[in-house]
């Protein structure tokens, strides 16, 4: 087993194999209702390599962002299509850990719109039919990143597909989220529906209801929604990974504005925050071995059989050697936050399923993130032992309500993947986002693409002899690096 591990990591150093071949960036597409296109089952290959399409850039720009030598900072040009809400956004590629950059970015306006009723006719909550007259629904905006590893392809298909599963999965709630009472416990089929009409039966949810019946509140259903529709992404990578030659896994980082509320739903080690009035507010967590050892641990104690009696689901602060058989060492386990002392045996001579700390930490020495999706066919080095079963592509969604606060042109929503956080505190980056702002004009729209540029540029740093070096001299993110940001407030915004 040792000599595995020593192996996979010599692998990972050796740096990530070559992705599939440059493409030009096709054009811009616009969000469309009806999710069509969610189940890939029509439309070209999507998991080609390109950079996002919003970036409208010319087969030359594209040259220059891939090149790992001069780094270039890569954000819409002005002339070009704007973003949504005068959104920033700036990239920049790795400093050659891999061939291309394996991040992918999506800025999306996507209609939600309402499932077709029996014969063109729509329930009403106060049983009253009306007829179908044109498309019924609403909009979202929608931004997120894809982090990709051991290939682009994972990324791509999530930048192209992710925000059309989520519009699919909001079609059912089109009428229920703009009615301001509870939500049916119960949805009825489209022929009870018909039969109470033809009956003239009043479809309702108001009959009494058993006391100890949940709440259940419009907000949870969204965010229901965005959970779905990461599960379904990752079952569609899942079925299409040979047809569509989709390699690897990404982490994923998805910002929904939704009816007067951003949704900032998180799988995997990218983060966003919230910068209002100088204040920071996290609206992600990074999901890593550390900081999922826990449910980790208890899938390995409750499903021993996944570890191929290589591993152990106990951790130890250091490796055990075969001499120390019989002592006592501090260990934890999957019920543990603190450390105490067992008798080693054994079982505890295997390598631990989780490894390593901070960012070296991995789960069985060869992954350091624990949610994203992808990576159906990852597994142990040098061996048949699949890593999949431990990785989670649910998110953790965090809500924040825009109509309870006055926002001003400054205050934004930051969202980086961790080529910008590895080497930049939140602190740090809120401190240049005010910076950058105050030195331009609340109205002008391009201040926050020049916010976006300058975090990239500061936490790539500048080349010198040594490498990619920050102004104290410490080494730069030799990451790719991908930042939006996205104004809360200013006139216009709120569509």
């Amino acid at each position: 087993m040792l000599l595995r591990v020593r192996s996979a990591v010599s692998h990972l150093v050796a740096g990530l194999g070559p992705g599939p071949g440059t493409q030009s960036p096709a054009e811009p597409r616009h969000g469309g209702g009806g999710g069509s296109g969610a189940g890939g089952e029509e439309g070209p290959r999507v998991a080609a390599f390109c950079r996002p399409a919003f970036l409208q850039l010319t087969p030359e720009e594209l040259r220059r962002a891939d090149d790992h030598t001069g780094r270039a900072v890569q954000s819409p040009r002005d002339g070009r299509r704007r973003l949504p809400w005068s959104t920033g956004y700036a990239e920049v590629i790795n400093a050659g850990k891999s061939q291309h950059n394996e991040d992918q970015a999506c800025c999306e306006v996507v209609f939600v719109e309402r499932r077709p009723s029996p014969r063109g006719r729509l329930p009403c909550r106060d049983g009253s039919g009306e007829p179908d007259r044109g498309r019924k629904g609403f909009y979202f905006h929608y931004w997120a990143l894809f982090d990709g590893h051991a290939g682009s392809g994972a990324a791509v298909m999530a930048s192209k597909r992710l925000h059309l599963h989520i519009c699919e999965q909001l079609r059912d709630l089109v009428d229920i989220l703009q009615d301001p009472s509870p939500p049916p416990i119960c949805l009825q089929h489209d022929a009870e529906l018909s039969q109470a009409e033809d009956n003239g039966e009043v479809p309702s949810d108001a009959l009494p209801r058993f006391h100890l019946e949940k709440a259940v509140s419009h907000e949870s259903l969204v965010i229901g929604a965005i959970e779905n529709a990461f599960k379904h992404m990752d079952e569609q990578i899942e079925q299409e990974r040979t047809s569509q030659h989709i390699s690897g896994g990404c982490c994923a980082l998805a910002a929904v504005y939704l009816m007067g509320k951003f949704y900032v739903a998180n799988a995997g080690d990218s983060r966003a925050i919230i910068i209002r009035n100088g204040e920071i507010i996290p609206m992600s967590r990074e999901f890593t071995p550390e900081t999922e050892r826990q449910r980790l641990q208890f899938l390995a104690f409750l499903r021993p059989e996944l570890l191929g009696k290589e591993f152990t689901h106990l951790e130890f602060p250091r490796r055990i050697q075969p001499k120390e058989l019989g002592k006592k060492m501090l260990y934890r386990d999957q019920s543990m936050n603190g450390w105490a002392y067992k008798k080693i045996e054994e079982d505890d001579l295997k390598f631990p399923l989780i490894y390593g700390e901070g960012k070296k930490a991995r789960v069985m020495a060869t992954i350091g993130v624990t949610r994203g999706l992808g990576d159906h066919d990852l597994k142990v080095f040098s061996s048949n032992i699949h890593i999949k079963p431990f990785l989670s592509c649910f998110p953790e969604v965090r809500v924040y309500d825009l109509t309870q606060y006055e926002h001003c042109p400054d205050d934004v929503l930051v969202l980086g993947t961790d080529g910008l956080w590895d080497v930049t505190n939140d602190k740090e980056v809120a401190s240049v986002v005010m910076e950058v702002l105050t030195s331009y004009e609340p109205n002008d729209p391009c201040r926050y693409t020049v916010v976006a540029q300058e975090l990239v540029v500061r936490s790539r740093g500048v080349l010198k002899e040594r490498g990619w070096r920050l102004p104290n001299d410490k080494l730069g993110s030799g990451d790719d690096i991908s930042v939006f940001v996205i104004p809360l407030g200013g006139p216009g915004n709120y569509m």
